[in-house]
């Protein structure tokens, strides 16, 4: 397995706006490209960066010069650790910490800082994740980057040990700007391999502050299961796309667009149906849904108001 290892020397406070001192060693990986969005240059990235209020992460584009994994990789590095022209953003990488190393060892990048990274305020750090993470994912030959501090386990504010991140992790909610992170711990709803009942999985992943969390519920069954627990299947069509939610006294206004009303994978619409409100009504918030369609209900529904049903509900097979 090929090995790339970059070193980081820092000197002084601005020393990442340096040239890096890399150390790399022999490696054999395709040539990768950075996806474009923009109409900039054919090498074109998208780099995050944090606003200086250090309440949200934007992405900007710069061009890469290099033509090998390594290369590419060494100039985003360099670009999360130089803070832009324009004041109103910071680099990363340059948030008072030192970036001690680089390792990249297959499709994972591990990135190890000095201890100062641990006295970043919660949601700086939160966001500072984000930027390097969705940063370096862009590169075909990395799926997964970790953080250590001085080579120990890094943990979140929670006490719970943070392990490998891949963007799909942090919830992109409004094109260019990511706001703040939360991290929420969601129970959804998904089908059975029979399609006639429903099987409960919990998701958890870092989402926009600017989103509702009940958008969010609904965003996530849309997308269907994660892959990470067999015998789950999709039950709202993938084309659905959300209109609004909203929520009032307890009852969640769901607006979605006609694909809802596609049946995907042989399930019933109204298991699709039961599969959104049991999983809002897991929020404490939340006790009835209302599902419209284009701002209606149809009227083949059964009801214009749903409570949580668990007669549907059925577990794994081991």
């Amino acid at each position: 397995m090929a090995v790339l290892s970059l070193k980081w020397h820092h000197k002084g406070k601005r020393a990442a706006a340096g040239l890096l001192s890399l150390l790399l060693a022999v490696c054999s990986f395709a040539l990768v490209s950075c996806g474009q969005e923009e109409t900039m240059g054919e090498n074109a990235c998208q780099v995050y960066y944090l606003s200086t209020s250090e309440t949200k992460v934007e992405q900007h584009y710069q061009e890469v010069t290099s033509d090998t994994p390594e290369g590419k990789l060494e100039e985003l590095v360099q670009f999360l650790s130089t803070n832009p022209e324009k004041l109103e953003y910071k680099a990363p990488l340059a948030m008072g910490f030192q970036l001690l190393s680089i390792k990249q060892e297959g499709a994972t990048v591990l990135l190890d800082m000095d201890a100062a990274y641990l006295g970043l305020p919660t949601t700086t750090e939160i966001l500072v994740r984000a930027a390097i993470v969705r940063t370096l994912t862009q590169l075909e030959n990395v799926s997964y980057v970790g953080i250590t501090v001085e080579d120990s386990q890094l943990y979140d504010s929670m006490g719970r040990p943070v392990g490998w991140m891949n963007a799909e992790q942090f919830i992109d909610n409004d094109g260019n700007e990511i706001n703040t992170y939360e991290l929420a711990r969601v129970k959804l709803y998904f089908a059975a391999e029979d399609g006639l009942s429903l099987i409960s999985a919990y998701r958890e992943k870092y989402y926009s502050t600017s989103m509702q969390l009940e958008r969010f519920v609904v965003e996530e069954l849309i997308a269907g299961p994660s892959g990470k627990v067999e015998g789950l299947y999709p039950c709202v069509n993938p084309n659905t796309k959300v209109i609004n939610v909203t929520t009032r006294d307890g009852i969640c206004f769901v607006n979605l667009d006609e694909n809802f009303l596609t049946v995907v994978n042989n399930v019933p619409t109204e298991e699709s149906i039961y599969a959104i409100v049991n999983s809002l009504v897991e929020l404490s918030y939340i006790n009835k849904v209302q599902i419209l369609i284009n701002g209606e209900v149809p009227s083949t529904f059964s009801t214009s108001v749903f409570e949580r049903n668990l007669d549907i509900v059925t577990t794994l097979e081991k």
